[in-house]
């Protein structure tokens, strides 16, 4: 078997029938990934790391969100205007927009309003023959609410599209420029259907994106061609390789010796290292995230509050930021990053190990118990070593006489049984997709979202989701600021969640790669990424 660096190296050489051809170096980026994809659809999952592979690379939105001033910009929608009452958005479509032409695909139209209207109607039509593909599950749009907002989607003419709501919404258009809500080919839709392979549709994608999909070799490879007919610019390289590589300290190592041209998530111990390269570039960026350990709500004890905050009162915060962050992120002061214009310090639990005894005592556990306490296996910015973090949280728990197993699964997997609330706590993270407030609460801690397997601590609180309603039906700015502020209280309160950390994003790259774009929110795009 060829090592990996053999086989990426024959991927990239491509070769040809045309002597000319076949003498030019054909020009990629080699891109080390923490893990496999889950899809190869944003639609069905929010897992960080298959955002970052998938969705700016094969995709696009109607509108997005600029990092800079957090205005709308558009995309493959022109313009957009929304009605007096605010439950009518009509967008203009671009024209001449291509999907991808690939191995199993070779569409015969560019994009209109049938594509828009059918990759939105399959969140909520039962009607529509992919609906119910891969088990319903929309997470992102469940957990918001989405596929209960949408009254309908009427095509007015073949690039005009109406979106029809129940009720106004403040943050629909940030929903709708999330790196979730691509838009897909109605066309190739068709066709699966009259070859009844349907199933295929979520992980042999046709998009709009600079690149398009060519192979994946689970746990080894993901490549992608460059786009020739992409509508935005004619930047993207010849090939996009991502480079599955889940230990850390071995895509450090392909970044040293040269196999790959990109890696995320470089821990702090690393950076020194890779800054100290002549030929190597470590980019960082204020990100909107947090790293938090969530509690089962539905499993004793963990749904007595006060075993809850017992559990909080027993972590030495300052120890995690040391061993955990290197100084490289923020300690949490509340769900939302302090960059939130929402965001309000909350009186944290603190480091104390008598006071935690004291709660556990109240709630009839003086001499402990036996629990499990669930680390990711993966890096990321909100957690760079969940492991580490697990070991210091389980000594602090031996203290107050709670006896802690860590559990790790390989990352899909742990994912799963996580949504399937199998977990007693867990140490996860969200990265913020938008910078509306409601994205920390909604995909994270609604009713909705433990219905839909997206909310870790399994808490399901109307009043809590009473206040995000009231704080989405409203445009003024200090209202909304008020009703978020209740609800960081709330949080605060039951402790369904126990907020750790701000991370930092890093990213490591080879010096001649250049325009990749570290935004504050969403995934990694490589779209403009170019080697000189």
């Amino acid at each position: 078997m060829l090592p990996i660096s053999a086989f990426i190296a024959l991927l990239l050489s491509g070769c040809s029938d045309n002597k000319a051809q076949a003498q030019r170096k054909i020009q990629g980026i080699v891109y080390c990934a923490e893990a496999n994809p889950v899809s190869f659809n944003p639609q069905v999952t929010t897992t960080g790391s298959t955002i970052d592979i998938i969705a700016n690379q094969l995709y696009n939105t109607l509108i997005s969100i600029d990092p800079l001033t957090a205005e709308f910009r558009p995309e493959l929608a022109t313009s957009w205007e929304i009605s007096e009452d605010g439950k009518q958005i009509t967008f203009t479509l671009r024209k001449d927009v291509s999907f991808h032409s690939t191995d199993y695909f070779t569409p015969t139209r560019t994009m209109t309003a049938d594509d828009v209207v059918f990759s939105f109607n399959r969140l909520f039509d039962v009607y529509n023959p992919f609906h119910f593909v891969g088990d319903a599950n929309y997470p992102y749009f469940q957990s918001v609410g989405m596929d209960q907002l949408i009254r309908q989607i009427v095509k007015v003419d073949d690039y005009t599209v109406r979106f029809e709501l129940f009720s106004s919404e403040s943050s629909f258009l940030s929903n709708i420029a999330t790196d979730f809500a691509v838009i897909l080919s109605q066309e190739y839709a068709m066709q699966l259907v009259a070859q009844e392979r349907k199933q295929d549709f979520d992980m042999l994608p046709v998009g709009t994106g600079p690149y398009k999909y060519k192979g994946f070799l689970r746990d080894n490879l993901i490549r992608y061609h460059k786009h020739p007919d992409y509508w935005k610019h004619d930047l993207a390289m010849d090939q996009l390789v991502y480079d599955i590589t889940t230990n850390n300290t071995s895509r450090i190592a392909k970044m040293l010796t040269k196999e790959c041209d990109i890696t995320a998530h470089p821990s702090a111990t690393q950076l020194e290292t890779l800054a100290a390269r002549k030929d190597i570039r470590v980019d960082k960026a204020v990100n909107l995230n947090v790293g938090y350990w969530a509690f089962n709500t539905e499993k004793p004890p963990f749904d007595n509050v006060l075993v809850r905050k017992a559990l909080a009162h027993s972590i030495d915060f300052q120890k995690i930021m040391k061993a955990v962050f290197y100084g490289n992120g923020i300690q949490a002061r509340s769900i939302l990053p302090p960059s939130s214009w929402a965001f309000q310090t909350q009186a944290m639990p603190s480091y104390d190990p008598e006071r935690a005894r004291e709660f556990l005592a109240q709630a009839g556990y003086p001499d402990g118990f036996e629990m499990d306490l669930w680390a990711m296996p993966v890096s990321r910015i909100y957690n760079p070593n969940a492991r580490k973090m697990a070991e210091l949280i389980q000594s602090d728990l031996r203290e107050i006489g709670i006896r802690a197993t860590i559990v790790e699964y390989e990352w899909n997997t742990f994912l799963e049984r996580v949504g399937r609330h199998e977990h007693d706590s867990v140490l996860l993270g969200w990265a913020a997709d938008t910078p509306d407030p409601d994205n920390f609460f909604s995909p994270l801690l609604s009713c909705t979202a433990t219905f839909s397997g997206k909310n870790p601590a399994n808490w399901c609180n109307p009043e809590f989701d009473l206040l995000l309603t009231q704080a989405l039906d409203t445009t003024d700015l200090q209202q909304r600021k008020q009703y978020y502020q209740q609800a960081q209280q709330m949080l605060i309160a039951e402790l369904p969640v126990v907020p750790i950390a701000h991370g930092m994003r890093f990213q490591a790259s080879n010096t001649s790669v250049m325009g990749i774009e570290l935004r504050p929110f969403g995934g990694i795009s490589l779209a403009n990424a170019r080697k000189n």
